[in-house]
C-alpha cells in the first residue's frame, strides 16, 4: 500500500499574491509608526469628543430661521456647485473630444489636451483656491472657479476615455456614406456618449456640492464659511445646527439629482 503524500508546490501566482500582501503589511506598519498611529488614544482621549458633543447638544436650530445670512450662504454654496458643474462640464466635454484619438487626429492637439487634463487632476483644490483668491479675491467666485478647474480635470479624462471606447463600426459606416467629421460627431458619436455624459454631469454636481462646503472653510464663502466661523467662535450649538442642515441639504439634492438623472437616461434609452 502506497502511503506517500504528494505535496503540491504553491503556484507562481499565489507566491506573487503572498509577496504583495506581505509588502502591503510592512508598508502599513511602517507608515503607522511614522505617523505615530496609536489606537489607544481613542480610549484615553475620547473624553474630548464626548465633551465636544456635550457642548454641541442640543443644536441651536433657531439659527436657521433667525439668521437670514444663513440662506444667503446656502444659495452661494448651491450656486458654486451648479456653475462649477455647468461650466466645468462644458469645458470637460470640449477638452475630452480634443483629447480622444477617434475625434482629434492631430497628435499635437491630443497631447496638449491630455497634458492639460493631467495638470488639472494632480493640482490640489487647496492650491487652486489660494491662487484664485489672490486673482479675484476671497468669496464664492473664487470657490466657483476652483470647482470649474477641478471638474474639468476630473471629468475631462473620463469623457475622453468614454469617447475612445465607443464602437468603431458605426463611425466607419457613417464615414463610408460621405459624412464629414462634424456630422460623424453629431450623429454617431454624441448619441453613444450622451447617456454617460449626462450621468456623470449630475454626479459632478453631487461632488461639487460637497466640495463647495469644504472650500468655504478656506475662503470660498457659502455655508462652509459660516460653519467654520461658528466653530472658530466656539458657538458649538450653532455649528451642530449648521452641520445637520448641511447633511439634510446634501441628501435632498442628491435624491433630486438621482431622480433627474434616471428620468433623462430612461428617455435616452427609449429613443
Amino acid at each position: 500500500m502506497d502511503t506517500t503524500i504528494n505535496y503540491k508546490l504553491p503556484s507562481k501566482k499565489l507566491k506573487h499574491k503572498a509577496t504583495f500582501m506581505v509588502l502591503i503589511a510592512f508598508v502599513s506598519v511602517g507608515l503607522s509608526i511614522y505617523l505615530d498611529f496609536d489606537p489607544s488614544l481613542f480610549f484615553t482621549e475620547g473624553h474630548h469628543i464626548i465633551n465636544l458633543l456635550g457642548d454641541m447638544l442640543p443644536p441651536n436650530l433657531e439659527i436657521l430661521w433667525k439668521k437670514t445670512n444663513i440662506y444667503t450662504a446656502i444659495l452661494e454654496t448651491m450656486g458654486m456647485a451648479f456653475l462649477g458643474s455647468v461650466f466645468g462640464g462644458i469645458l470637460a466635454i470640449i477638452i475630452g473630444f480634443l483629447a480622444a484619438k477617434n475625434t482629434t487626429p492631430a497628435p499635437i492637439v491630443r497631447t496638449f489636451s491630455k497634458i492639460l487634463l493631467s495638470f488639472q487632476r494632480v493640482t490640489p483644490s487647496l492650491v487652486i483656491i489660494l491662487v484664485f483668491m489672490i486673482a479675484v479675491g476671497i468669496g464664492p467666485f473664487a470657490g466657483m472657479l476652483t470647482l470649474v478647474f477641478t471638474t474639468v480635470g476630473m471629468f475631462g479624462k473620463l469623457f475622453s476615455d468614454t469617447i475612445e471606447e465607443i464602437e468603431p463600426e458605426p463611425i466607419e459606416a457613417t464615414y463610408a456614406t460621405g459624412a464629414t467629421k462634424l456630422q460623424v460627431i453629431k450623429y454617431c458619436i454624441v448619441p453613444q456618449v450622451s447617456p454617460s455624459f449626462i450621468a456623470n454631469l449630475f454626479f459632478s454636481f453631487d461632488i461639487n456640492l460637497r466640495a463647495a462646503i469644504a472650500l468655504g472653510i478656506f475662503g470660498g464663502g457659502g455655508i462652509g464659511f459660516e460653519l467654520h466661523l461658528a466653530m472658530k467662535m466656539l458657538r458649538y450649538k450653532d455649528a451642530l445646527a449648521l452641520m445637520l442642515f448641511t447633511i439634510v441639504l446634501i441628501v435632498f439634492f442628491e435624491k433630486i439629482s438621482d431622480f433627474l438623472r434616471n428620468r433623462i437616461l430612461e428617455k435616452q434609452s427609449l429613443k
